[in-house]
């Protein structure tokens, strides 16, 4: 990325377009509705409530995220989503069972507004789904061409002045790239002669790169991190960022391997289960999709843990990951881990870990976070992957060539350095100089 010479102001309203008006998006909607009218608070938002520190600790400059860049404000957020059921926003979330009445009444009326587009939906791709509300094409370069004409229609009804997309939909079964993934020219001809190597979510994350708009991949599909995705949004100047958010289980083990790693500890097992009863678990008992999410969930530890570097603490771990459907559990997911810990000469420890968490409640300050951040990358002229958000993913998508990096303090550091580079801070390695002047 070229450093910023200026940064456009978030002048007009940005609509946040959601592919998937399911528990994710209701939840994160009627959040936001909810915080606008001072009825709650947004707990879990960097963007809302975080801070940055400037300078030397002396200087006592600590100012909120949103004070040091130019942000858009909630009140300036207007909402599109597509939908495979013609539900809109209050019905969807009334039956996503996330939030409680209390907090759904007041905001009835708005919530009912937002009505979901037919979606693009092809149902070899998510088998456990089977919706009416869908769009009809002669081809999947069509259905790209009728996606682009709901952003252009969404933008043109809800006033917005600009629009940025997360993809807050379904795990589709797993897909590797292959040739029609490659170049841009091989992609739309793929397109035309509908191949089958291209899924749902690379024709919506392909309409926005189309049209310029910035595009975050919240689940572990293949959908942007491809050769042709990256030319695509270098050439329309549309930030990209993915994938999968981190949420439950995983945001647990980016927060507990760097401490193993720090103390040298050794690791010889991390079994890891998880309890899901709402749609995105009735998707994952299909072992097709349930395949994406385990490749996402598994390499995190690899990565942190770097077992080529440390082959005596770490050369040797036995990582087990699944996912159980559970229907009377609903959105309240739980996570329990086993952890094998070696200490001093090789003695054994263990962990248990049992996080009793709530999925869309944490994902839905993500979606506001990538939302407003992807929105002020689009503003500073940055295109194409931004590997400083990795903070919100748990396989983070990175420029060619590159390992992910998913230690999550590494990943907050750099999110702050780039916030600081790019309005002309200096950067905070906490060396400390006032020891070596």
């Amino acid at each position: 990325m070229k450093k910023p010479s200026s940064i456009q102001k978030p002048d007009g309203k940005l609509l946040v377009l959601l592919p998937g008006l399911g528990a994710v998006s209701t939840t994160f909607i009627a959040g936001c509705m909810l915080v606008r009218r001072g009825l709650s608070k947004p707990i879990g938002s960097m963007t809302q409530l975080g801070t940055i520190r400037l300078g030397k600790r002396t200087d006592n400059r600590i100012p909120k995220i949103r004070d040091l860049v130019p942000l858009a404000g909630l009140d300036e957020l207007e909402f599109a989503s597509w939908d495979l059921f013609d539900e809109n926003a209050y019905e969807s979330a009334v039956n996503a069972k996330v939030l409680e009445p209390r907090d759904l009444e007041p905001i009835k009326e708005e919530l009912e507004s937002v009505r979901p587009f037919k979606a693009a939906f092809y149902p070899e791709y998510v088998k456990r789904l089977d919706g009416r509300h869908a769009k009809t094409a002669s081809s999947k370069a069509d259905m790209v061409e009728q996606l682009r004409a709901d952003i252009r229609g969404a933008l043109e009804a809800k006033g917005c002045t600009r629009a940025v997309a997360v993809w807050c939909g379904s795990t589709e079964i797993y897909i590797e790239p292959g040739p029609v993934h490659q170049s841009v020219e091989a992609f739309e001809k793929g397109l035309a002669n509908d191949d089958p190597a291209i899924s749902n979510s690379m024709l919506y994350a392909w309409a926005c790169l189309k049209e310029g708009v910035p595009f975050a991949n919240g689940a572990p599909n293949l959908t942007v991190d491809f050769p042709a995705a990256e030319e695509l949004a270098k050439r329309t100047s549309a930030p990209t960022a993915g994938k999968d958010f981190k949420t439950g289980q995983t945001l647990m083990k980016t927060i507990l391997a760097p401490g193993f790693k720090a103390r040298m500890l050794g690791l010889s097992g991390w079994f890891s289960t998880n309890i899901l009863g709402n749609r995105d678990g009735e998707v994952l008992d299909d072992p097709e999709s349930f395949k994406t999410k385990e490749v996402s969930k598994l390499g995190v530890l690899e990565h942190i843990l770097q077992p080529e570097v440390y082959p005596d603490l770490y050369g040797d771990v036995y990582h087990k990951v699944r996912i159980n459907y559970y229907p009377p559990r609903g959105d309240a997911k739980e996570g329990w881990d086993n952890i094998d810990l070696t200490g001093w000469l090789g003695y054994p420890m263990q962990i248990k870990v049992d996080f009793l968490c709530r999925d869309s409640i944490l994902a839905a300050p993500i979606v506001l976070d990538l939302a407003i951040l992807l929105d002020l990358a689009k503003r500073a002229g940055f295109g194409g992957v931004q590997e400083w958000l990795s903070f919100f993913f748990k396989s983070p998508q990175t420029a060619a060539g590159l390992y992910p990096e998913h230690d999550l303090f590494i990943q907050s550091m750099k999110l702050k350095n780039t916030l600081r580079w790019m309005v002309g801070e200096d950067l905070i390695t906490h060396l400390g100089n006032e020891y070596y002047d």
